[in-house]
């Protein structure tokens, strides 16, 4: 089985360290690693995250935040090795429709202070190696592909996606996530029924907040999926 890992918005799959970390060695993982400095779309990175799948092997895709729309599309596409879907405090379209107005202004948008946008993202969570690793991750990534991804973010809808995807779906929803609400979560489980939501207290960045107890509701997921087939 391979675990394969569809990153955030800052998309260099560096983040993931720790919850790789706190996966174990039951099976394989493969991060998927978007290009840092070419604004596109999720139209291609899409491409480049189907190039990544395993061709000869069952496996799980999990998204991450922004990457949950690619995610559900690769899922929606059927492949019998496909065997599970993942969404870690992720949606199907804009999550915030209040910002579809300064769409426009995206272009525009000044780099955000890594301390401001830590808060947003860890809330009462944040230690210094979180904003550490941040600040890593986000300076190896140009402002244009930040923006980029923003506009993506507020045009996005899978919708119909989701509703012919076939495999178990499991949803970590945080319970401090100041990005994404449950409502997000809540349409997802209504247009899938064999979503399953598992909350945790943790902030939007919950794989990086929390490793250890993410780790453990992805490994109890596999387990019984590896169980079934």
């Amino acid at each position: 089985m391979t675990l394969v890992l569809l990153p955030g918005m800052d998309g260099t799959g560096q983040l993931f360290a720790s919850f790789i970390a706190a996966l174990g060695t039951g099976y394989n993982v493969k991060v998927v690693v978007f290009p840092p400095a070419e604004p596109l779309g999720y139209k291609e990175l899409e491409q480049i995250a189907r190039a990544a799948l395993p061709i000869d092997g069952p496996y799980i895709i999990l998204g991450e935040s922004f990457s949950g729309p690619i995610a559900v599309s690769l899922a929606a596409s059927g492949s019998p090795n496909l065997k599970g879907l993942i969404l870690c405090c992720s949606f199907l379209s804009n999550p915030r429709p209040i910002f579809s107005a300064f769409h426009s202004l995206i272009m525009i948008l000044p780099r955000v202070p890594v301390s401001l946008l830590a808060r947003v993202l860890f809330g009462r969570f944040i230690t210094r190696e979180l904003q550490v690793a941040l600040t890593q991750a986000l300076s190896l990534v140009s402002l244009s592909v930040i923006r980029a991804r923003l506009q993506a973010v507020l045009a996005i809808n899978v919708s119909s996606q989701l509703s012919v995807v076939k495999v178990p779906v499991l949803y970590l929803r945080a319970s401090r996530d100041q990005v994404v609400p449950a409502s997000a979560s809540a349409l997802i489980a209504k247009l899938n029924p064999r979503t399953r939501i598992i909350e945790l207290v943790a902030p939007h960045c919950l794989l990086q907040a929390f490793p250890i107890k993410a780790a453990q509701e992805v490994n109890t997921f596999v387990r019984e999926l590896q169980s079934g087939f």
